[in-house]
């Protein structure tokens, strides 16, 4: 089985100087080296092709190796590298913010809240009770404050590059989060997502009530829809691509094909092979393969 070890920069150019220190890491490792390198983007990514995958012991060595230059490194298979389903987070992958961060603000409890999302996306507390303990924090807030907060929300950079290169390559793309609907439903339209999945917020006479709708999306859930579209599409999981950044995401990126870390939380970069840790989401795409991607 042949596999492919893709280096992506972000600020500091790729050189050949480059390539050759991941060639001499890989033969002082033992890991076979099948072929030559070859430019996916001239001083911006590059692949190697070996005869086996790294181990995440190997991963974390290379990563130390190149976080001085903030290049970053990816192992897959070869074969079907291109991935025919994307199923991506939203809140710190998508999107710059945690939107449920973001509504807390306006009740000046952004930081309380924040704190418990941060310990949930580590892995540290019940997702679900959390999400029910913050969205209860937000009883009595105007509903309008969604619609500021949507307005106010960034995309992350690549995120409509990542969306609309894999559509054109045939793929779908879903947006699946633990954040709610009303921002899903926005921000899948306008990255141009295939579908989306999240929390409903409960609202009466426009304010928030302080609940949100059972069954809530959560590590599970994802882990759900990655099965459902499997079958759906008539797919194999080497055909799906996830992404996400922490806790919550786990399962759907230990399952998927190509499970990649955004910027992750420390136990995705623990457990996961694949991580974009310096770059933006167009490294998604250079981990499988595309070229020449325009900024």
């Amino acid at each position: 089985m042949d596999y492919t070890i893709t280096l992506v920069a972000s600020n500091t150019p790729l050189t050949a100087g480059h390539i050759a220190i991941l060639e001499r890491f890989l033969e002082e490792t033992g890991v076979l080296i099948t072929g030559e390198p070859a430019w996916l983007q001239h001083h911006k990514a590059a692949d190697v092709p070996v005869a086996e995958s790294l181990t995440l012991i190997q991963m974390h060595a290379l990563q130390r190796l190149f976080e001085k230059d903030r290049i970053d490194v990816f192992c897959t298979r070869t074969e079907s590298r291109r991935k025919k389903l994307l199923l991506a987070d939203m809140d710190s992958t998508i999107v710059t913010t945690e939107t449920l961060d973001e509504l807390a603000d306006f009740v000046g409890l952004k930081e309380k809240v924040a704190d418990i999302t941060t310990r949930a996306m580590q892995g540290e507390l019940d997702y679900q009770e959390s999400l029910r303990e913050r969205v209860r924090l937000l009883k009595g807030l105007s509903a309008d404050k969604m619609q500021e907060t949507l307005e106010q929300t960034e995309l992350t950079d690549g995120a409509e590059k990542l969306v609309q290169t894999m559509r054109e390559g045939h793929a779908a793309s879903i947006l699946v989060s633990s954040g709610f609907t009303f921002f899903t439903e926005a921000i899948a339209a306008k990255c141009g997502f295939t579908g989306h999945h999240g929390n409903v917020l409960g609202i009466k006479d426009g304010v928030l009530d302080g609940s949100v709708q059972e069954p809530i999306l959560d590590k599970d859930s994802k882990l759900a829809y990655l099965e459902g579209y499997k079958e759906k599409l008539g797919l194999t999981y080497d055909n799906i691509a996830a992404i996400g950044d922490g806790a919550n995401d786990l399962p759907m990126l230990q399952t998927a094909g190509l499970g990649i870390g955004f910027h992750p939380k420390p136990i995705l970069r623990e457990s996961i092979l694949n991580c974009v840790i310096h770059g933006d989401l167009t490294a998604v795409l250079y981990a499988q393969g595309y070229k020449n991607m325009k900024d």
